[in-house]
């Protein structure tokens, strides 16, 4: 066995054991019976105690370190680059902590759960306070330059730092204000037909299947359930699990938490079966991922060609909606007014939201708000952001499962997924003149075949922002979302 054959069998050991860790975390979170929460906590911390051992592994090391000399082609190379990122990083963590971070979060997302059904802050305090804790101390071992959230951003969005992210968002707010005022003192969508309801769990759960079968999702490799927060899991490519919540009285959050959510899977479900187990078999990185599930969410599901091809059967499945017209659906669905939760925002106003969370956890995590006063420094920037208060915290700061399960650092990647996501679309649009008329008769295969050659068959053989140039053949940069948001909500609204 040559020295990459034997690197990369022990590779896909490592990922046989993440694959197993992600088969119990869906279960947690969809099937396990409340009390089974301690001693799933514990096989979590094993599996992840077991993974790291593996990794830090000297023979590792010594591999890695011959293969940082050998004739590799590009896609060796790119699979010895990541994993040696992911060993240096693992190789700075004591084993212990390790297992102990694992273990708590398996624990904490239990807490949270009970949490945001009572709307009881306190109860996730302590829980949130160790984790807050835990994810510094990992922080500290891995190190950083100028701020210590810098250290969890990486672990999201390789290289990514609040250096870069300030700007960003200083500049995103700059154009994305003004225009939400400016939406605000415009006449507003008729919203009348949804007091017509209820909308019945059946009917939302059969046409976001629907949906999602249309545009891509391989059932045969893949399925979908229903969890506290929808999210996008699974073993590999050919077992991708994603989950939706259902309100009756508003069908949207269950269609687009489900056309988000298959954005996921689609991804998942499009890198090569060939590279399964090994980096080149992986996603590249968060951002990239939610480019995936915000295009397929926002730029086709919220589109006027969406609804021409679905309105009919949105109709079929919900009579009571009645005659219910494409300009009256296209406007609802792309109403902007502030909200309280993120994943139901609009696509103007949702990066304020991600950018209150940017601002609570690099405030958290130096120390600058204590955990206890959350709830208050929330809610300020709510006001401040959105103009709005949270009437409780479970429409507050309880709504996301995202600290519980220690993704501290995962926030900025949504916005980053927008921006990611227009400069895809502008280069789908060059690529595919008609991709509009396509939509609009219902047919997405070949804005996916186009993802699926362009982003998914890649997985980690480049880094992010270097896929998303090659892809877009543009620098990643806020500029051709800033131009969608205008272009769309300026036609939308009448604005000059």
């Amino acid at each position: 066995m040559s020295d990459y054959d034997d690197f990369i069998a022990r590779v896909k050991v490592l990922s046989t054991i993440e694959s197993i860790g992600g088969l119990l975390g869906w279960d947690q979170e969809t099937m396990m019976p409340p009390k089974g929460g301690a001693l799933r906590a514990e096989s979590l911390a094993f599996l992840s105690g077991l993974a790291h051992a593996r990794l830090v592994d000297p023979v590792m090391g010594e591999l890695l370190a011959k293969l940082g000399d050998a004739e590799l082609d590009e896609g060796e190379a790119a699979n010895v680059r990541e994993v040696r990122h992911a060993w240096e990083k693992a190789t700075k963590l004591p084993a212990e902590l390790v297992e102990e971070i694992a273990r708590h979060k398996s624990l904490a997302l239990q807490v949270w759960q009970e949490a945001r059904a009572e709307d009881d802050f306190a109860k996730f305090q302590p829980a949130l306070e160790k984790m807050v804790e835990l994810q510094c101390r990992a922080a500290e071992h891995y190190g950083y330059d100028d701020n210590i959230y810098d250290a969890m951003l990486d672990n999201y969005e390789p290289g990514m730092t609040v250096a870069q992210l300030d700007p960003l968002f200083a500049g995103l707010r700059e154009e994305i204000v003004p225009l939400v005022k400016a939406i605000g003192r415009c006449d507003q969508p008729d919203m009348s037909f949804m007091e017509r309801g209820p909308f019945p769990e059946a009917g939302q759960r059969e046409f976001s299947l629907r949906v999602a079968a249309a545009i891509g999702f391989d059932f045969d490799a893949g399925r979908m359930d229903t969890s506290t927060h929808p999210f996008c899991s699974g073993a590999g490519p050919r077992d991708v699990r994603f989950t939706t919540r259902y309100d009756e009285s508003f069908p949207f959050g269950c269609l687009y938490g489900v056309m988000h959510e298959t954005g996921h899977g689609l991804y998942e479900q499009g890198l090569l079966a060939e590279n399964e187990g090994t980096p080149l078999g992986k996603a590249v990185s968060l951002g990239v991922h939610e480019s995936q599930s915000r295009l397929w969410e926002n730029l086709v599901g919220r589109s006027r060609e969406f609804w021409e091809h679905w309105l009919p059967d949105f109709r079929e499945t919900f009579p009571h909606v009645g005659d219910l017209d494409l300009d009256t659906i296209h406007r609802a669905v792309n109403r902007v007014h502030p909200s309280l939760i993120r994943v139901e925002a609009d696509e103007a106003t949702y990066n304020l939201h991600i950018m209150l969370r940017y601002e609570v956890e690099k405030a958290l995590v130096n120390g600058e708000v204590p955990v206890g006063d959350l709830p208050q420094f929330w809610n300020s920037r709510m006001e401040k952001y959105l103009g709005i208060t949270p009437p409780n915290d479970t429409q507050g700061v309880l709504q996301d499962i995202h600290w519980s399960m220690g993704a501290i650092g995962y926030f900025p990647t949504y916005t980053l997924g927008n921006l990611y996501a227009a400069q895809l679309w502008e280069a789908t649009l060059r690529d595919l003149p008609d991709l509009s008329q396509q939509i609009a008769a219902g047919k997405t295969a070949p804005l996916l075949e186009w993802m699926r050659s362009h982003i998914h068959v890649h997985g980690s053989r480049w880094e992010p922002e270097e896929l998303v140039q090659r892809a877009s053949g543009v620098e990643p940069g806020a500029e051709a979302f800033v131009r969608y948001l205008k272009g769309k909500f300026g036609a939308l609204y009448g604005l000059a």
